[in-house]
């Protein structure tokens, strides 16, 4: 990406830029073990979102800001706004879960549950989850079913 020209920068060009289509084609599209984060209803206003947030955030930066914008800053500013945005449109509670983790099980994730702790052989369903915080620490707790017996458990993966 060159550095950004503010005097002829539009939502326009970056619309058409190679980052913004590179950006949402990834995070829109599922890649084998990476899913989208994003649900399909919000993919249309979000674009849109995060072209002007971001073409707000290039047009108050100073001279020198401006000066020391490499790619990588510039991808990942615009990937944070992308999240940042995608919470705000977010319907439900779930959704936002996915959008902040977007790599932890999701509901309806299937899960093989080894063979080492009864119940929970074979193939499980995640059926709910939630955050839990204890004291500075937070928790993704997960509930699962497991399929042949129907008995549910549950674990938790500590957050970053």
């Amino acid at each position: 990406m060159r550095k950004p020209d503010t005097a002829s920068f539009t939502v326009d060009k970056l619309r058409d830029s190679g980052m913004a289509q590179e950006a949402f084609t990834y995070w829109f599209t599922d890649h084998g073990h990476v899913r989208s984060p994003f649900p399909a209803h919000m993919h249309d206003k979000l674009r849109e979102q995060v072209l002007a947030a971001f073409s707000a955030w290039v047009l108050q930066l100073d001279a020198k800001a401006l000066d020391e914008m490499n790619e990588e800053v510039a991808f990942g500013k615009f990937e944070e706004v992308l999240f940042h945005e995608g919470v705000r449109l977010a319907r439900t509670e779930d959704e936002v879960l996915t959008l902040r983790f977007p790599f932890l099980p999701r509901i309806g994730d299937r899960i093989e549950g080894g063979g080492t702790v009864e119940g929970r052989a074979g193939e499980n369903i995640v059926r709910k989850r939630n955050l839990v915080r204890e004291e500075k620490d937070e928790f993704l707790r997960v509930e699962v079913e497991n399929v042949a017996s129907g008995a549910a458990w549950e674990t938790r993966f500590e957050l970053p």
